[in-house]
C-alpha cells in the first residue's frame, strides 16, 4: 500500500522533531521558540513550493470563503498539535515524548464517530455515521503495547511529576493533530493539494506564533545560533517534509477509516527512529530484552495492518462506498 508507504517515511522525517526538541531544550532553549521558528521558517519553503505551481490565489480565495473553519481547525490542527508537544520536551525526555505521542495511532480511530460519510444504499445515496473500524483499532491497540514496552527500559529514572508533565500535553496534542487534520480535509474538499493545505494552514496560524516568539523575546531574549539551525533542520525536515508525506497520505485514503487508521498507524515507527537518533547522537543506551519484544509488536502491526488494507482493497465491491466525507 503505497499511502502507508509514505506513512513510513513522514515518520522517520517527523522523528526528527523530538530529538532535536529535546537536545535544544538541554542546550537551554526555550519551547516557545523551538515552536514558533519552526512554523516561521515553515511557511517561505511552503510559499514558495505554491507560487512555483501557480497555486497561491487559490488558496486565498478558499480561505475567504471559510475563514471561520480554516482559523480554527488550523489551530487546533497546528497549534494545539506542536506547542504542547515543545512545551513537553521542556520537561520530559525525548522518549517519554515520543511514545506518549503514539497514543495518536488510537485516537485518530476513535475519531471516526464524528464524522459521517455518503453511503450507496438500497434507498440511494444516505449520510451515516462512521464506525469505529474495530479489527483496525485492536492491531492499533498491539503497536500501542508494544510502544510501552519500549519505554519500561528509561521508565525507572523518571519522578511522577516529570511523568505527568511530560505525558499530558502530549496527550492533548495527539487528539489535535488528526482532529485538526481530518477537518480541514473536509474544509478544502478536494479542492486544494496538500501543497496548498499545509501552506493554507501555517499562513492562517503565523499571528499565534509571532505572538508566542514576542513573548518568548520578552522573557529569554533571542534565540541562540544552535536553536536557529536546529529549528530551521526541524522546520525543513518535519514541518515541510514529513507534514507534506503525512497529509498526502490521509488525503488519498480519507473516506475510509480502515486505511486512514493504518496511515495513521505509521507514526509508531517514530520510537524506532527517535530511539536511533538518540543513540546516535544523544547516547542512550542500547535496547533491553523487553524493549525488543516492543519493536518486534511494532513491525508486526504495521505489517498486519498493511496486509489488512490490501486484502480490504482487493475485495472492496464497486459503488458501496464513496469517497466524500460532510462533518457533523
Amino acid at each position: 500500500m503505497k499511502e502507508i508507504t509514505l506513512g513510513l517515511f513522514a515518520a522517520m522525517f517527523f522523528a526528527v522533531t523530538f530529538i532535536l526538541n529535546r537536545s535544544m531544550e538541554l542546550a537551554g532553549g526555550s519551547w516557545m521558540w523551538s515552536s514558533s521558528l519552526r512554523f516561521l521558517f515553515m511557511l517561505p519553503f511552503l510559499f514558495l513550493i505554491v507560487l512555483f505551481r501557480n497555486n497561491v490565489k487559490q488558496i486565498i480565495v478558499e480561505i475567504k470563503k471559510q475563514p471561520i473553519p480554516w482559523f480554527a481547525w488550523s489551530f487546533v490542527g497546528f497549534v494545539l498539535f506542536y506547542a504542547p508537544i515543545t512545551f513537553a520536551a521542556a520537561y520530559g525526555p525525548g522518549w517519554l515524548v515520543a511514545g506518549t505521542w503514539q497514543l495518536v495511532i488510537v485516537a485518530g480511530t476513535l475519531l471516526a464517530p464524528l464524522f459521517l460519510e455518503s453511503v450507496q444504499t438500497n434507498k440511494g445515496i444516505q449520510k451515516v455515521r462512521q464506525k469505529i473500524p474495530f479489527g483496525a483499532f485492536c492491531i492499533s491497540l498491539m503497536i500501542l503495547f508494544g510502544v510501552a514496552l519500549m519505554q519500561l527500559q528509561n521508565a525507572n529514572g523518571v519522578s511522577m511529576q516529570t511523568a505527568m508533565i511530560g505525558v499530558l500535553p502530549v496527550m492533548f496534542a495527539a487528539v489535535a493533530y488528526p482532529l485538526g487534520n481530518r477537518k480541514m480535509m473536509e474544509v478544502c474538499g478536494g479542492r486544494l493539494d496538500t501543497f496548498q493545505r499545509v501552506f493554507g494552514m501555517t499562513l492562517v496560524t503565523i499571528p499565534f506564533w509571532l505572538v508566542l516568539s514576542l513573548v518568548a523575546f520578552i522573557q529569554v531574549g533571542a534565540p541562540s545560533s544552535d536553536q536557529i539551525l536546529q529549528s530551521f533542520i526541524v522546520a525543513i525536515s518535519s514541518g515541510v517534509i514529513a507534514t507534506t508525506l503525512f497529509f498526502i497520505a490521509t488525503d488519498r485514503v480519507r473516506g475510509n477509516q480502515k486505511k486512514l487508521a493504518a496511515v495513521e498507524a505509521t507514526q509508531s515507527t517514530q520510537v524506532l527512529f527517535v530511539l536511533m537518533g538518540e543513540i546516535a547522537l544523544l547516547s542512550t543506551p542500547l535496547p533491553n530484552g523487553m524493549a525488543m519484544i516492543g519493536m518486534s509488536l511494532i513491525v508486526i502491526g504495521m505489517f498486519m495492518h498493511s496486509y489488512f488494507t490490501k486484502k480490504m482493497k482487493t475485495k472492496q465491491p464497486p459503488l458501496t462506498r464513496l469517497r466524500k466525507e460532510q462533518s457533523v
